[in-house]
This record gives C-alpha cells, sequence and structure tokens, in this order.
C-alpha cells in the first residue's frame, strides 16, 4: 500500500493546488484543492478501515505504532517534503516521481493508521495518527507556499495573510509535538542507561540480553518493561538495584518490570 502510494501520490496535486489557490486568491481553485484533499482523506480512511476489519490482526506492528506519536521531527519532514513538491511543480527538469514519493510518505501512512486504529477501536492509536496527518498536511502546504512565494508566483503582499494563517494553525500543533518530542529524548536517554546499567556498570546483569524496551509515561512513576533473555533468574533485589541505579541516572523514580525468556545451554555429550 504504501509503495504504491508512492507511484500514485494521489493528495500530491490537490495539496499543491489549494496551497497555490489560498496564495492567488483564487476562491474556486483552493474549494478544489480542499475537496479532493477531504474526498482522498476519507476514501484512504475507509479502505484502511475496511481493510482492519477484514482481516482482523490481534495486534500492529512498530510501524504502525511509531505513527501514532508524532513528533517535531515529523513537522520537518512534512516541511521538507512540501518543499520538494513544490520546487518539482516549479522547475520541469525535477521528476515529479521524486515529489510524489516524498508526499505519500507524509500522508498516506497516517491516514491508514487511523483506519487500522478505528478498526479495532483504539481510539489512541487514531488520536495520534491524526495529530501526524495534520501536522504533515498543514507543514507540506507552508512549505508549499513559501515555495511559490520564492518562485515568484505571488507577491508578499498577497501572500501574507494566507502564509500567516498557515503559520498560526502549524503553531498550534507544536505545543503537542514539543510534548512528545521531549518524551521522545527522554525515553532515549532512559534506554540509554538501562543499556550501560545493563552491559556495563553491573555485575548482577553480566549474562543478560536486552532485547527491547517500552515506557509507559501515563502513570507515576513511570512503568519501563524490559524484554530480556537471560542464563540465571532475575531477583527482585536486582530490579529493586537496577531501578536506584536509573534512579540516580535519570532524577526520576522509575518502575522496572521484567519480561524474562530463560536461556538454557545444551553442550553435546563428551565421548
Amino acid at each position: 500500500m504504501i509503495i504504491g502510494a508512492m507511484i500514485i501520490a494521489p493528495l500530491m496535486l490537490p495539496i499543491r493546488g489549494l496551497a497555490f489557490g489560498a496564495l492567488q486568491g483564487d476562491i474556486l481553485l483552493f474549494r478544489q484543492g480542499i475537496t479532493s484533499v477531504g474526498i482522498g482523506t476519507l476514501l484512504a480512511l475507509a479502505i484502511a478501515c475496511f481493510l482492519g476489519l477484514i482481516v482482523g490482526l490481534p495486534d500492529y506492528g512498530s510501524e504502525v505504532l511509531a505513527r501514532s506519536e508524532p513528533t517535531l521531527l515529523d513537522l520537518g519532514i512534512a516541511v521538507a517534503a512540501g518543499a520538494i513538491s513544490a520546487y518539482a511543480k516549479t522547475e520541469t527538469k525535477i521528476s515529479g516521481s521524486l515529489a510524489g514519493t516524498a508526499i505519500a510518505v507524509a500522508l498516506m501512512p497516517p491516514i491508514c493508521v487511523i483506519g487500522l486504529g478505528l478498526a479495532k477501536a483504539n481510539f489512541a492509536l487514531s488520536l495520534g495518527a491524526t495529530l501526524l496527518y495534520l501536522t504533515n498536511l498543514l507543514g507540506i502546504t507552508l512549505s508549499c507556499m513559501v515555495t511559490f512565494l520564492a518562485a515568484g508566483y505571488t507577491s508578499m503582499s498577497q501572500a501574507r495573510r494566507p502564509i500567516v494563517s498557515t503559520l498560526v494553525l502549524t503553531a498550534i500543533l507544536v505545543i503537542p509535538l514539543g510534548v512528545s518530542f521531549a518524551r521522545l529524548v527522554r525515553q532515549t536517554q532512559l534506554e540509554a542507561s538501562l543499556r550501560r546499567a545493563l552491559l556495563n556498570r553491573t555485575v548482577t546483569f553480566q549474562r543478560l540480553q536486552l532485547f527491547r524496551s517500552s515506557t509507559n509515561w501515563l502513570v507515576n512513576p513511570p512503568e519501563v518493561r524490559l524484554s530480556v533473555r537471560a542464563n540465571d533468574p532475575v531477583t527482585p533485589r536486582q530490579v529493586k538495584l537496577l531501578e536506584e541505579f536509573v534512579e540516580r541516572e535519570m532524577g526520576q523514580p522509575f518502575t522496572l518490570i521484567f519480561e524474562v525468556g530463560q536461556v538454557e545451554e545444551v553442550k553435546s555429550s563428551e565421548p
């Protein structure tokens, strides 16, 4: 689905149309762009929701879940994608497929995740993907406007109002995106501290291998689930020592929950 969207890029032309219509004050073009984006979004959402209901996957993978936690990095990607699209329109030597790929990567995946979340009644997943979609839509539209202005398609006096309006709408989204970005940085620091503790600074965890970790920041203190593989059982005393180490490193307490897979070493019998 994602590869097909990269080739077709159904929302590329409507977004450029509404951005150009807003700059030029062309109400008809602007309305056509808005209508096309809306219909295209609803169609993609309905198809994704239908497929989610038909297939009925018990759990979604990391690619789906990753699009429910947008950050400021996603806004930067959207701005870059919009600039590529607009520049490809103004410069005929640039391949249109390049812009199509950029737009499809930024817009179609979150729409599909919204539909998949609705199929499982996972509204938190759909809400996060909706925030990512709106972020990408506004970021792409804003950068298209700026690129068209820089290319000389309109004057600054005419473009000021639509650009400022789009900037204000985008700025509203910066608050939740900034919170998510700060949480992402915090999560990265936490994972680094855990790996340092497990690999370098503790004797008790020498024969333990960490596969993945996830943090629930909605509880107090935050809960960290660690999926590990160990030769020996992990004791509550070891978990307590690691919690104290992480609290010193991070400056706040965490509740650590180990999911341990036991490893048994088997060798062939000696002759």
